[in-house]
C-alpha cells in the first residue's frame, strides 16, 4: 500500500486526542476483566459502547481535555509522511474513504454527511458513552465518529493472530466507515433488535460494513484527492488485499472464540465467521459495487 508522496493530508477529519485526561475519572467503560469480556462479545469493529450496556450509566459526561500532543495536526502533512508513521497513515485512509464516499453518494443523486475520527488513548468520552482502549474500534451513531487507539493495531497481530501490515490497518478504518455508511442509510439500527446468532441482523450488519470497506478498497487507486487531482492511494497490490482478508478472518466470531474461550457457539455470533467476513469484503471488493453487499437477502 503506497500513498502519493506529494498529496496533502487533510488533517480536519481526525481529531487527535491521544494523551488527554479526562476530568472526573467516573464516565468510563471498565478495563481488565470488563474491557477483555467486551472484546471477546465481539465490540471489535462495532458500534457505541453504550449498546452493550458499557457505558456511565447515565452519569454526567465531562469532555475531553485538550491534547497535549495533537501530533496529527504537527506532522501529517503529506503522502510521504502516511508512508511512514501510522497515525499519519490513519488520517490518509480517512481522507481517501471519505473522497470515495463524497463521489459515490454524488453519483447516486445524493449527499454524503463527513464522519470523522478520533484518535484517543486509554478512554475516550463519546455521544455514545464512555469507553476504554479494550472496547476496540468503534463507530459511534449518536456523534457520527469513528474512535480509534492505535494500539488496537498492535493487538490485532498479537492477540488476533492477523499478519498486520499497512493494508489490516486501513480494512479496521474502512470497516467503520461502512457503518457511517449505514448510519446514513438508515440500514445500522436493524441490528439493534437483541438478537444474536449466525443469521441475525448484528451479524448482517457487520458483514455489510466488511462489503462496503472492500468496495471502497476496489475504488482505492482510481479516487482522485481534491489537492492533486490524482488518487491519494497510489498503489494497492494482491498483497495488500490478502492482509485485509487476513485481518477480517482473525476477527471472525468463530475465530475469537476459539481462541478465547475453546469452543465455538454460532448462537451468540455478533460479526459473522472468519469466512463469511472474508467472503464479503471480497464481494466488495470484486464487484465494486455497494448495491452487491445487500446482506439482508
Amino acid at each position: 500500500m503506497q500513498f502519493d508522496d506529494d498529496a496533502r493530508l487533510d488533517t480536519s477529519e481526525v481529531k487527535d486526542v491521544r494523551g488527554s485526561r479526562i476530568p472526573g475519572g467516573k464516565a468510563t467503560v471498565g478495563g481488565g476483566v470488563i474491557g477483555f469480556i467486551a472484546l471477546i462479545l465481539g465490540i471489535l469493529f462495532g458500534v457505541g459502547p453504550d449498546q452493550l450496556g458499557l457505558s456511565s450509566g447515565g452519569e454526567e459526561q465531562p469532555a475531553p481535555g485538550v491534547s497535549s500532543a495533537a501530533e496529527v495536526n504537527r506532522s501529517c502533512r503529506t503522502g510521504a509522511d502516511a508512508n511512514s508513521r501510522p497515525d499519519c497513515r490513519t488520517v490518509a485512509v480517512v481522507n481517501s474513504l471519505q473522497d470515495y464516499w463524497r463521489g459515490e453518494y454524488a453519483r447516486r443523486g445524493g449527499a454524503y454527511a463527513d464522519a470523522s475520527t478520533v484518535l484517543f488513548t486509554q478512554r475516550v468520552n463519546t455521544a455514545c458513552g464512555a469507553a476504554s482502549s479494550a472496547v476496540g474500534p468503534f463507530y459511534c451513531p449518536g456523534d457520527r465518529k469513528v474512535y480509534l487507539d492505535l494500539g488496537f493495531f498492535d493487538e490485532l497481530r498479537t492477540k488476533f493472530g492477523s499478519s498486520g501490515g499497512p493494508f489490516a490497518q486501513a480494512y479496521v478504518v474502512a470497516h467503520e466507515y461502512g457503518h457511517h455508511v449505514q448510519n446514513l442509510m438508515g440500514t445500522l439500527g436493524r441490528a439493534q433488535d437483541g438478537r444474536t446468532g449466525a443469521d441475525s441482523n448484528a451479524v448482517r450488519v457487520e458483514l455489510q460494513a466488511d462489503c462496503y470497506a472492500g468496495v471502497w478498497a476496489r475504488h482505492a487507486t482510481s479516487t482522485p484527492d481534491e489537492s492533486t487531482g490524482r488518487p491519494l492511494i497510489a498503489r494497492l497490490d494482491d498483497a495488500d488485499i490478502r492482509d485485509g482478508l487476513d485481518a477480517a478472518a482473525a476477527v471472525g466470531d468463530d475465530r475469537i472464540q476459539e481462541r478465547f474461550q475453546g469452543r465455538v457457539t454460532p448462537e451468540s455470533w455478533t460479526h459473522g465467521s472468519a469466512e463469511q467476513r472474508q467472503q464479503w469484503f471480497y464481494t466488495g471488493y470484486r464487484t465494486g459495487d455497494m448495491a452487491r453487499c445487500n446482506t439482508f437477502r
